[in-house]
């Protein structure tokens, strides 16, 4: 029994990658049952967008601060917290008798979601030293890759099986385990103990944020001239603008803006946000190609996609082994490279075989491990131990922008070209938005030439990573 017996490094792998597979996936599933949920409310589709809408913008409130929150109250105290708001609010979403009711509690679902992804990943690198972080990286992408490519399966055999209902429910047994084993098997940890709420900070970040992220979420359905989305963006980014000056010259930020100063966090962060939005907004726009304009179902769709993630599992255990000998510049501008290739190979092959597709597919999951395996190495390799908790907010609060920014793009170019004309069959429209995803991912392979290596020396020790042994999940 002694050989089962699990060290704390594995013990913190295990709860993160639970609940980040159990967050991510929500995001996912939801799409899948929103039909169902105007069917059983009796309201139009348009009506159920506050049930997405409403849960992004809780997160863009709470991420920022969830960094300052975990310091100093400690982030097992926060982790929990944010675990039991989750499954709480996931059941009551489940129990939901209006639309209205299941925009609220998905606010309150947001709330918890937002401070788990970047709690949970600071206890994540402090555990593990940078000498580790390139086989720690490995470990990540079993929740971001496997959770976004079975959301859409299994949220349909909910849906269909049972009820829509049920797409809330199933996160109920995962909280729950997550929560117990969180309790009985963390150690606190608190940094900043002292320090005061910044109240000026978090006002700007959750109004600023929410309302640049409410305008992204709502531009493509409402149209980038609609006043409201014109207001809430500009208002915004005033906002965002003005919470960047106001934080670098408070003496207790809640948002360390001068973390960026660290040159290979600063660098990486910005061609994250690029590589990013055109990665993520490529998952958003190929189910609807698949499904409205060649007619596939949900489920041949689903398969058309998933080799993607399949790609990234190959390929990530190649990339944990070459990035002691390589470093993150290579890798990731290579990857991204790739990435471009390959996708702008998808927008040409759009009419092809689904067997065609999905070999694509699976080269785009290829060239992306090198993306993200090599980000989530080297990405704090120059950031303290006491600023990781702040450090990885502001990294969780970029790919959530990431991800807004790109689905908007390429939303507003279907809706924009599809007013003209039927979806149906027509590929021009969803080839001019998949070349766009390939632009951002060109842009985010340019910006990432300029990481240094040598910034990232601590995580490319081959030797410290080699006598100490990280667990495989």
């Amino acid at each position: 029994m002694r050989g089962l017996r699990l060290t704390y490094q594995q013990i913190i792998a295990m709860i993160y990658v639970a609940a980040m597979f159990m967050t991510i996936m929500d995001v996912s599933i939801v799409y899948v049952a929103l039909p169902a949920v105007a069917r059983s409310f009796a309201v139009s589709p348009a009506a159920t967008d506050g049930v997405v809408v409403g849960y992004l913008v809780s997160l863009a409130v709470w991420i920022p601060a969830s960094g300052w929150v975990g310091d100093r109250f400690g982030t097992k105290r926060t982790f929990l917290t944010a675990i039991s708001l989750f499954t709480v609010a996931s059941v009551l979403c489940g129990l939901s008798q209006s639309v209205l009711e299941l925009v609220l509690f998905r606010v309150l679902q947001g709330a918890g979601g937002g401070m788990l992804t970047p709690v949970g990943m600071a206890m994540l690198y402090r555990a593990y030293p940078p000498a580790q972080r390139a086989r720690l990286a490995r470990i990540l992408v079993i929740p971001t890759v496997m959770a976004p490519a079975l959301g859409p399966v299994v949220g349909g055999a909910l849906v269909d099986s049972l009820s829509w209902r049920w797409v809330f429910f199933v996160n109920v047994p995962i909280g729950l385990a997550a929560l117990v084993f969180s309790a009985l098997k963390l150690t606190e940890h608190r940094e900043r103990a002292g320090e005061s709420f910044d109240v000026r900070g978090f006002l700007l970040a959750a109004s600023g944020f929410g309302l640049f992220l409410y305008a992204l979420s709502e531009a493509a359905t409402l149209g980038w001239t609609s006043p409201l989305i014109v207001v809430t963006a500009v208002g915004g980014a005033a906002l965002i603008a003005t919470l960047v000056w106001v934080e670098l010259h408070a003496e207790q930020p809640m948002i360390d803006f001068r973390l960026l100063r660290h040159r290979l966090f600063g660098v990486a962060n910005l061609a994250s946000l690029f590589a990013s939005g055109g990665f993520l907004g490529l998952l958003f726009v190929a189910p609807i190609w698949l499904q409205t304009g060649r007619g596939m179902s949900a489920l041949v769709s689903g398969s058309a996609t998933a080799p993607e993630a399949l790609g990234v599992l190959v390929s990530s255990q190649l990339v944990g082994r070459l990035y002691p000998r390589i470093g993150p510049r290579r890798l990731v501008s290579g990857g991204l490279i790739g990435v471009t290739i390959a996708t702008c190979l998808l927008a040409l092959l759009m009419n092809g075989n689904v067997w065609l597709i999905r070999g694509v597919m699976f080269a785009i999951g290829v060239g992306w491990a090198y993306v993200v395996i090599s980000m989530n190495a080297g990405v704090f390799a120059q950031v303290s131990h006491r600023d990781t908790g702040r450090a990885t907010a502001l990294y969780n609060a970029q790919r959530q922008l990431a991800s807004a920014m790109g689905v908007a793009t390429l939303s507003t170019i279907i809706g924009t070209q599809s007013a003209a004309t039927s979806l149906a069959g027509n590929v021009t429209v969803f080839r001019i938005a998949v070349f766009a995803a390939a632009g951002f991912t060109l842009t985010g392979a340019m910006i990432a030439l300029a990481i240094h290596d040598r910034d990232a020396a601590s995580t490319m020790h081959r030797a410290a990573a080699a006598t100490t042994a990280v667990p495989a999940l």
